[in-house]
C-alpha cells in the first residue's frame, strides 16, 4: 500500500496522551498509525482514525512478536515518515520492595522498546533523508519521585539515547527530540487527583497541563519551521521544573 501523504506512528494511541496526538495529526492530514496493547484498544483507535489511519496490536513485553507486527507495517507502507513513541507504564514501589519484574517490565516498555522500535524504521528514514522522531520521555527523568527508581530512570534512558541517536543521524535529515510533561491530565494520573491541593501547589501554574498541551508540541516539532531543533527535551510541566 502506498500513501502519498506524511505516514505517523504513534505508539500507545488508545487513550490520553497518545489518542490525542493521534487525532490532533489526522486533522492535519496525516495518515496515522496507531498501536494498543489490547484488542479492544486497536479497535477503538480504527474507528477513530476511519479511513485516515489504523491500528495494530502491540505488546512491548513481547519483544519477537512487536518486532515482526511493525516490519509487516513497514512493507504494508513502504515508509514511516514520523515515529513518536508514547507508549509507557508505572510499577511504582520503594526501591527496596521493588520486585526484579517490576524494574525489568518498566525497563523493557520505557526504555528497550525505543531501540527496538527505532532500529527498525530508522533505515527508511535515511534513504529518504527526512524523518522525525519524538519520544515521549517525564519530568521525573529530572527530578526524580520516590518510588519511581524503575520509571525515572528508564525515562532519563531515553533522553540519553535520544542524544546521541541525534547525533548519529542528524546529517541525514531527521530529528530526535522529546517531550517531558509534568502533571497531565490522563487515566494514569487519576491517582493523583484524590491529593490534587499537594501537587497543584507544586505547580507555578496551579493546574494540571491537558494531553493538547502535548500535541501542540508535537505540531510544532513536525513541522518545516523546526528543522534545524534536535538532540532536545521540551518541558511542559507548568513550571513544575526548569533548567
Amino acid at each position: 500500500m502506498k500513501i502519498h501523504k506524511k505516514i505517523a506512528l504513534i505508539t500507545g494511541a488508545n487513550r490520553g496522551i497518545g489518542k490525542n496526538i493521534l487525532t490532533t495529526l489526522i486533522k492535519k492530514n496525516i495518515y496515522v498509525i496507531g498501536t494498543s496493547k489490547t484488542s479492544i484498544g486497536v479497535k477503538n483507535i480504527k474507528n477513530l482514525v476511519k479511513n485516515n489511519g489504523t491500528g495494530i496490536l502491540i505488546n512491548f513485553l513481547k519483544k519477537k512478536k512487536y518486532e515482526d507486527n511493525f516490519k509487516k507495517i513497514l512493507k504494508k507502507f513502504k515508509k514511516i515518515d514520523i515515529l513518536i513513541h508514547n507508549s509507557g507504564i508505572t510499577h511504582d514501589n520503594l526501591l527496596i520492595n521493588m520486585t526484579e519484574k517490576e524494574w525489568k517490565n518498566v525497563i523493557k516498555i520505557n526504555l528497550s522498546s525505543c531501540f527496538y522500535l527505532t532500529k527498525i524504521f530508522l533505515p527508511n528514514m535515511i534513504k529518504k533523508k527526512w524523518g522525525r522522531i519524538i519520544f515521549i520521555s517525564s519530568v521525573n527523568a529530572y527530578q526524580g519521585q520516590i518510588g519511581q527508581t524503575n520509571y525515572s530512570a528508564s525515562k532519563s534512558g531515553v533522553i540519553g539515547f535520544l542524544k546521541s541517536l541525534a547525533l548519529e543521524v542528524a546529517s541525514f535529515g531527521i530529528t530526535v527530540n522529546s517531550i517531558a510533561p509534568g502533571y497531565i491530565k490522563t487515566d494514569m494520573t487519576k491517582k493523583f487527583f484524590k491529593n490534587l491541593p499537594k501537587y497543584i501547589n507544586k505547580i507555578p501554574l496551579k493546574n494540571f497541563g491537558k494531553t493538547t498541551d502535548i500535541s501542540n508540541v508535537i505540531l510544532f516539532l513536525i513541522s518545516k519551521k523546526t528543522s534545524y531543533i534536535t538532540g532536545q527535551t521540551i518541558h511542559v510541566n507548568g513550571g513544575l521544573f526548569m533548567i
